[in-house]
Order: structure tokens, then sequence, then C-alpha cells
């Protein structure tokens, strides 16, 4: 997936994944990954998608402070 936020564009493609989670199974309503990206800029991203009943009913990326990142892999890791 790509999306281009403040003149940034984030590339789940042409970016080094850190670190993903996942909730539930596949096709659960309420099922959901988030997955830790960092760019060749050294930028972070967070890449959401689940079911209509998780917290992430669409797919989306965003962004992430590089503390705001460090933090989230202490928490799911």
């Amino acid at each position: 997936m790509k999306k281009v936020i403040c003149k940034v564009e984030y590339d789940t493609e042409n970016s080094e994944l850190v670190l993903k989670k996942t909730s539930g199974n596949f096709g659960e309503p309420n099922g959901y990954e988030e997955a830790l990206y960092k760019t060749e800029s050294g930028k972070y991203f967070l890449y959401v998608n689940g079911g209509e009943e998780s917290p992430y009913a669409k797919e989306d990326i965003r962004r992430m402070s590089a503390e705001k990142a460090q933090q989230w892999i202490e928490e799911n890791s």
C-alpha cells in the first residue's frame, strides 16, 4: 500500500518491515493487523488493516515519530 502524508510517500513494498502484530484470525470481523515499517530515509509508519468490527475497519497508513515507533516496538515485542 502507498499513501502520501504531508508530501512524503509511505510505501509498504519499498520499506523495511520492523515488526508485525496480529489479533485474531484472518477473516474474523474483529481481527486486525498492525505492521511497523521504516523507510530508506529513516521515517516510521504503521500499516493497519482489519475486519469491520476491529479498530482498523479500513486499510490505512499512519506516520509515527521515531520515539513513538520505539515505544510501539517495546509494547508489542
